[in-house]
């Protein structure tokens, strides 16, 4: 039972990135959305409109790209924290004392959330520049 006791931690931890992972796939596919349309109407915009939406595209751009690293550090942690489960029962099967490992694992596991979640702040700012950008171009926002 100790064991179970354990190993309940790690596996709370893995459904939060889970549902952590689920909101950063959706945010990747609303940028990939916007940024399909910007393009699709990119062609028919005036000169004026041009570099604004241009401008868009490329926050879209490095959004997507900081998302995706969001997402890999996300799982890696997951990964990590799935890696540290089956350790604590191997470990209690074999009786093989692996806590410095135990330790390694949950600190790489807390090392890699904690890198992503700096990332989704940073993706948040950059959506918020996008929609600075928008305003703008609507003539609805402040220069």
């Amino acid at each position: 039972m100790p064991v179970l006791q354990t190993a309940i931690s790690p596996v709370i931890l893995v459904s939060g990135i889970g549902l952590f992972l689920l909101s950063m796939t959706n945010r990747l596919d609303r940028a990939i959305d916007r940024a399909r349309i910007i393009d699709s109407q990119l062609a028919g915009v005036g000169d004026s409109q041009r570099p604004s939406m241009e401008a868009q595209l490329s926050i879209l751009w490095k959004r997507a790209r900081v998302i995706r690293a969001c997402i890999i550090l996300s799982a890696g942690s997951a990964l990590s924290a799935a890696l540290l489960v089956i350790l604590i029962f191997i470990s209690a099967l074999t009786g093989i004392n692996a806590g410095w490992f135990a330790a390694g694992l949950f600190t790489l596991c807390m090392l890699l959330l904690i890198a992503s979640l700096a990332l989704f702040i940073h993706d948040i700012n950059q959506s918020c520049a996008a929609l600075k950008l928008e305003l703008q171009l609507q003539g609805l926002g402040d220069s």
